[in-house]
């Protein structure tokens, strides 16, 4: 039941171990077990307890104390030589849609959906999320590529689409 719930999760026997206890000790118990209801409120504790960030056992077992370890492609990354000049370009891209966003006017309205368009790009389903037209949105990210295309050629950074 555990490995349904956990989808598998290579953390399933922990929550389950962890359900079991708290269903012992919990107060109503053996009042649970009497009625044939156990099996549904031990599940409703696996789920909850695997599913929600705010769970003791999230809280207990996936936060406190835990080591992290970096998965094994850091160890690759580790061995091809860093590319300064794209950190550079995307410093100087984000610092043009930081510009965008404090001009209050219209670009602030550009660069929120062109963030968002990163994001998810696909126009129908911010427009679903935003309620603001699909065409509306296509245009104002056009825009805003026009736009900072426009800063790096005054800026002066080259960059490869």
């Amino acid at each position: 039941m555990s490995s349904k719930i956990c989808k598998g999760s290579n953390q399933s026997e922990d929550v389950a171990h962890f359900a079991i206890s708290e269903f012992i000790q919990h107060e109503r118990c053996q009042e649970l077990i009497d009625c044939g209801k156990a099996m549904a409120f031990i599940s409703g504790i696996i789920w909850r307890s695997f599913h929600s960030g705010t769970s003791q056992y999230h809280t207990t077992y996936r936060q406190k104390g835990r080591v992290h370890s970096l998965p094994d492609y850091w160890d690759q990354r580790e061995q091809e030589p860093y590319d300064y000049e794209k950190d550079e370009v995307i410093s100087s891209l984000q610092g043009i849609l930081e510009d965008m966003a404090a001009d209050k006017e219209n670009l602030w309205y550009r660069g929120m959906l062109f963030q968002m368009w990163l994001e998810e790009p696909n126009f129908s389903e911010l427009s679903r999320q935003t309620l603001i037209p699909r065409t509306s949105i296509s245009q104002a990210v056009g825009e805003a590529i026009e736009y900072i295309k426009q800063q790096c050629k005054i800026l002066n950074i080259k960059y490869e689409l």
